[in-house]
C-alpha cells in the first residue's frame, strides 16, 4: 500500500533526477567527437583539467562569497528571526510574509532590481551623494570643504565582488531566516527565563544560553544558504559584470558557447560532490551528538 503511494514520486526522482545524472556522470567521463556527438571513453582527463589553475582560483573563489555569504546571512537573519519569534502572536505571520514575500517576484526581476539600485548613479549612491553634499556644506561652512574633495566619486558595486555578496546575502537572507525562527519557535523559553532569574546578563544569556539551544537551527540555516550561493549563476553573472566569474558561471560557459559538455559535466558533479560531502559531514555531527544525548 505504501509502495502505491510513492511509486509517483520515485517515478519523478528516476525520469527527472537519476537519470539525468546518470547521463551527465556518463558525459563527465567522455570526449567530444563532434558538435553533436560525445563518445563515453571512460576518461579521467575532464577530472583532471578541475585541478588546473584557473578552474581552482575560481573554485576558491566560488568558496569564499559563498562562506562570506553564509557568514553575513547568519549575522543578519539571527536578530530578524529573534524579533520574529518574541512578537506577539498577532504580528507573526505579518512579520513572516514579508519575509517571504521576496518569492512572489521571479529572481530575474529581482536581480534587475538590484542593478538599479547599485548602479553607478543607483539608489544607494544617490543616498551616498546627498550625504557627501550635506557633509561637504557644513565642512565648507566652518573652512574645512577641502576635505571631502571638490567633486562626488560614486561607489562601484557593480563589477566587484561586493556587490555580488549584496546580491547573494538579498537572494539568500530568508534562507536563513525561518530554519533560526524555526528553532527559536521550539526552544524552551524557560531557559531564557532561569538565566535571567539567576543573575546572567542578556548578553551572557544570548551567548551562552540562547546560541548553544538554537545551533541546529543555526547549522541548517547555514547548509541552506551555503550550498545554493556556492551554485548560484544569475546573481555573479548580472551583477559581476563578467568580473567576478564563480564556478557555476564557467559550467553554463561550457555547456553553452565552449561546447565543452565533458568538462561541463565533470565540474557540475564536482559541485555535487561538494555539496554531499557538506551534508556528509552535518550528518555525522547530528549522529555523534545524537549519541552523546544517549551516553
Amino acid at each position: 500500500m505504501f509502495f502505491a503511494f510513492s511509486a509517483p514520486t520515485i517515478i519523478w526522482l528516476l525520469v527527472f533526477f537519476l537519470i539525468p545524472l546518470g547521463i551527465i556522470w556518463f558525459y563527465s567521463v567522455g570526449e567530444n567527437v563532434s558538435l553533436t556527438e560525445i563518445d563515453v571513453t571512460w576518461t579521467l582527463s575532464n577530472y583532471d583539467r578541475i585541478f588546473e589553475p584557473e578552474i581552482l582560483t575560481l573554485l576558491w573563489r566560488s568558496l569564499w562569497l559563498a562562506g562570506i555569504t553564509t557568514i553575513i546571512s547568519l549575522i543578519v537573519a539571527y536578530p530578524v528571526a529573534l524579533v520574529i519569534a518574541t512578537a506577539e502572536m498577532k504580528w507573526k505571520p505579518w512579520l513572516l510574509l514579508i519575509i517571504i514575500l521576496p518569492f512572489w517576484t521571479n529572481l530575474l526581476i529581482r536581480t534587475y532590481a538590484l542593478l538599479n539600485i547599485l548602479g553607478s548613479w543607483g539608489r544607494v549612491n544617490d543616498v551616498l551623494y546627498y550625504l557627501w553634499y550635506w557633509a561637504d556644506t557644513a565642512l565648507g561652512w566652518i573652512g574645512l570643504g577641502w576635505v571631502l574633495g571638490d567633486r562626488f566619486a560614486p561607489v562601484k558595486f557593480l563589477g566587484t565582488e561586493l556587490g555580488v555578496v549584496i546580491g547573494l546575502v538579498y537572494v539568500a537572507l530568508p534562507f536563513a531566516i525561518l530554519p533560526i525562527y524555526s528553532s527559536l519557535e521550539r526552544m524552551d523559553k524557560s531557559f531564557l527565563e532561569a538565566s535571567m532569574d539567576l543573575g546572567a546578563s542578556q548578553f551572557r544569556t544570548f551567548f551562552l544560553i540562547l546560541i548553544p539551544l538554537t545551533t541546529a537551527g543555526l547549522a541548517t540555516a547555514a547548509i541552506l544558504t551555503f550550498i545554493p550561493t556556492i551554485g548560484s549563476f544569475l546573481t555573479p553573472d548580472l551583477l559581476g559584470r563578467g568580473q567576478v566569474d564563480m564556478i557555476a558561471n564557467v559550467i553554463e560557459r561550457q555547456f553553452k558557447r565552449a561546447n565543452d559538455w565533458p568538462f561541463g559535466s565533470a565540474l557540475s558533479l564536482m559541485l555535487l560532490y561538494v555539496t554531499f560531502i557538506i551534508l556528509a559531514i552535518r550528518a555525522w555531527i547530528d549522529m555523534n551528538r545524537s549519541k552523546g544525548r544517549h551516553a
